[in-house]
């Protein structure tokens, strides 16, 4: 993903960035914030995971495991649907799910 605009505002003590693979109006963006002071957040249990796509979910879980990251699901196919993805938790404990491309495209079929 790119930073793709980023907008600080000081009066109310919070800086917001977008990130994409491409333009806002043809792709989905993820918004993230960062508030003035705060550091720590706690998990709520609204949150799932973040799911990313990619080419090969074998290969993201050998590079995740390189980087020292924590896998919680090996790469394989899901029961039911047979779409591969592999899961992990970020540093922050968060959980992040990268899902093969061509299978999720069959999914939408």
């Amino acid at each position: 993903m790119k930073l793709l605009r980023k907008r600080d505002n000081p009066e109310q003590k919070y800086t917001v960035a977008f990130m994409g693979y491409g333009p806002e109006y043809m792709n989905s963006v993820l918004e993230l914030t960062y508030n003035y002071g705060v550091t720590n957040y706690d998990k709520g249990n609204g949150y799932a995971q973040i799911a990313i796509g990619t080419n090969d979910v074998y290969k993201t879980a050998e590079a995740i495991k390189l980087c020292g990251r924590k896998i919680i699901r090996e790469p394989g196919p899901l029961p039911g649907i047979n779409t591969k993805i592999v899961a992990c938790l970020d540093p922050d404990g968060w959980k992040l799910a990268f899902v093969d491309n061509v299978d999720f495209l069959k999914e939408l079929e």
